[in-house]
């Protein structure tokens, strides 16, 4: 399996497991000191419809790097190279906002994961 492969099914993983999370949450699930700041054990309407949402998201991202690493067609194209970069940014900055976010729960969960996110992302957009 060459590097970009394995980023992408790490990422791919990762991405699942947020999926699941966010699923979690936007339904009830009383998980939400580790997501949208922390700032509710059960999240209220706006931000359950938000976590439904990122749901897609998280499909949408992971279509990017899928395409970028070759499994998916396409991603020789200017768009999925462009669109992994900003992948990139979105996740390193996601490093930081949750290392300082206010709960406690997000900074040692998030953290970790946008920091494995970022450098699996980093391996995909260098191939």
């Amino acid at each position: 399996m060459t590097a970009p492969i394995g980023a992408a099914v790490v990422a791919c993983l990762v991405l699942g497991g947020l999926a699941v999370l966010q699923i979690c949450v936007a339904v009830g699930a009383p998980w939400g000191r580790l997501v949208w700041g922390g700032a509710h054990r059960v999240l209220p309407r706006g931000l359950r419809i938000a976590s439904a949402a990122s749901v897609l998201l998280y499909a949408g991202f992971a279509a990017v790097l899928l395409s970028r690493a070759g499994i998916l067609p396409g991603g020789d194209s200017i768009a999925v190279r462009m669109l992994t970069w900003v992948l990139f940014a979105y996740f390193a900055v996601g490093i930081v906002m949750n290392a300082i976010s206010r709960s406690r729960a997000e900074r040692i969960t998030m953290t970790p994961v946008c920091l494995v996110l970022a450098a699996s992302t980093l391996v995909i957009a260098l191939s």
